[in-house]
Formats: C-alpha cells, structure tokens, sequence
C-alpha cells in the first residue's frame, strides 16, 4: 500500500489547487471579453445540429433518475 505525502498531486474532490486554477481561468476567460463570442459559437448552426443535440439531451434525461429534491436549484413542489 502506498503511503501518502504531501507531494501527491491528486487530491480527490477537494484538490484546493484545482479549484483555484479553475475559478481563475474562469475569472480570466470573463474578464478577456470573450464571453459573447464563445455564446454565439455554442448555439446550433443549424435545424440538424439543433436536433441532434435535443435527442442527445432526451437520451441523457432518459437515463437520470430524477431531481434530486434537497437541491436548491431543485423546482419547488406543493405538497
């Protein structure tokens, strides 16, 4: 068995370095102006390309299981 150190680069979902290099990249990427462009680029060119990416969307909502209910991004129900 491995013994761990603080040299190890993989630090599960807690990687602080990660975390950090991601929310600057993301700082940066807003911050360059380039947000409209990127919007622009990620809308389907075409009536095809819009189809396809709805049933790949249908496939992937065909396999979750659902809301998770404690979310708070989770639609609230009236019970």
């Amino acid at each position: 068995m491995k013994n761990s150190s603080k040299s190890d680069k993989v630090q599960g979902e807690g990687d602080i370095e990660a975390d950090r290099h991601y929310r600057d990249s993301t700082e940066n990427f807003v911050k360059s102006g380039k947000v409209p462009e990127a919007i622009k680029k990620s809308v389907p060119q075409t009536s095809k390309e819009a189809d396809e990416l709805k049933q790949a969307e249908s496939v992937g909502l065909s396999k979750s299981k659902g809301e998770d209910p404690s979310s708070p991004r989770s639609p609230k129900r009236n019970t």
